[in-house]
């Protein structure tokens, strides 16, 4: 269904821990489950924080891309921050769809800081059984 190895991704982690949050332009990566159920594949993100007005998803022909972006809170003018850990900026993923998923029926949900996307299986993907008929002659075709 996707790529099922990121040689990379310890590499983007610790550059994203040295160079700050992400933006737009250079997203920092989000985590993500990936896993079969029945006949759709599901995918989680873990996106805690980030409300869905400031997520995104796209597809095009088989290519999957999910970006969101998680805002820093509204402050008072008297607050002093005394320590930050949570990211904040743009986070973004992109994942190569197998042709034998269904993109026109993708589902998304957002629940508890985690978006699960359902792809289903294309009908055509799907095993099925071939009936053997007994003809009654054979038929030619003439040109």
């Amino acid at each position: 269904m996707l790529m099922r190895t990121d040689p990379f991704r310890e590499l983007d982690r610790l550059a994203q821990q040295l160079m700050g949050p992400g933006t737009w332009s250079r997203p920092s990566p989000m985590p993500m489950d990936a896993y079969r159920e029945g006949d759709q594949y599901v995918v989680a993100f873990d996106i805690p924080g980030v409300t869905v007005d400031a997520i995104d998803i796209d597809v095009e022909r088989n290519m999957l891309t999910v970006k969101a972006e998680r805002r820093p809170a509204a402050k008072a003018d008297d607050v002093q921050m005394e320590l930050s850990e949570r990211p904040l900026g743009a986070f973004s993923r992109q994942l190569v769809l197998a042709d034998t998923l269904d993109t026109e029926h993708i589902q998304a949900d957002y629940e508890a800081g985690v978006l699960t996307l359902r792809i289903p299986i294309a009908e055509r993907a799907k095993p099925r059984k071939i009936t053997v008929g007994v003809g009654s002659g054979r038929k030619e075709i003439s040109g």
